[in-house]
């Protein structure tokens, strides 16, 4: 299989109900077939400086917003291969730079600065990550993901993320995949991904089916959330 090592595309994302999942792939199974990946638990490790620049950053929405990911599709062993993101979107849409390592020799860039190799892209890598000084893993988040891609446009990819999950501690993708649901569990994040528009056939069924796009950011939410309790923790303290 061939991997992609360079993305360029247009993101768009909903939230649906189970029922509305169901609803949508009836109406669609015929355009569309399972990728290569297809049933898998994507796991990635965020990284952030110790005020999380990037992802306050993200969440304020701005023109442009970058986030730097080392990613798995299930737990990562010793000789497994893992992929370093730098994602970039820009005026809505995404450019993503993407280096597969093994994942020992991705641990040892994370954790002692060794750069694996010397290719374009692990030079834009290396570039952000020296960028953001002090930048370090701060957030795991998890999902299980059903992905599909047009039978005529292998570009146009279609996935269902359910049973999103995080923690902020053990943050080595070789820790399994535990942690805290941030998604209902009758919900799921659907996401559209293309080069270009969207088939009629995919309009047409969303259009029938009343769904419309969301906002949903993983990293944003679970963020969110532990500084939610942060902030109550110390007014529990102050009110002591």
């Amino acid at each position: 299989m061939k991997i992609q090592t360079v993305f360029e595309r247009t993101e768009k994302k909903y939230i649906l109900t189970l029922s509305q999942r169901r609803a949508l792939l009836e109406k669609i199974s015929s355009y569309i077939k399972p990728d290569e990946y297809g049933e898998s638990t994507v796991c990635s490790l965020y990284f952030d400086t110790d005020n999380f620049r990037l992802i306050r950053s993200s969440m304020e929405k701005p023109m442009y917003k970058e986030k730097l990911r080392l990613r798995s599709y299930s737990t990562p062993k010793q000789g497994s291969n893992v992929f370093l993101e730098l994602k970039k979107k820009y005026n809505g849409v995404v450019y993503k730079r993407r280096q597969t390592l093994e994942y020992t020799k991705a641990m040892d860039y994370i954790n002692n600065g060794v750069k694996p190799n010397d290719s374009q892209i692990m030079r834009e890598i290396d570039w952000a990550m020296k960028y953001y000084k002090g930048i370090a893993p701060k957030m795991f988040i998890a999902y299980d993901r059903t992905a599909f891609y047009s039978k005529t446009d292998h570009e146009l990819r279609v996935t269902f993320d359910r049973n999103v999950r995080f923690r902020t501690d053990n943050l080595d993708l070789s820790k399994g995949h535990y942690g805290e649901r941030i998604l209902d569990h009758s919900l799921c994040i659907m996401e559209i991904k293309a080069l270009s528009a969207m088939p009629l056939w995919l309009t047409q069924a969303l259009t029938e089916l009343n769904i419309f796009p969301g906002s949903f950011s993983k990293y944003g939410t679970a963020y969110r959330i532990t500084e939610e309790r942060k902030h109550n923790y110390k007014g529990g303290q102050i009110c002591a």
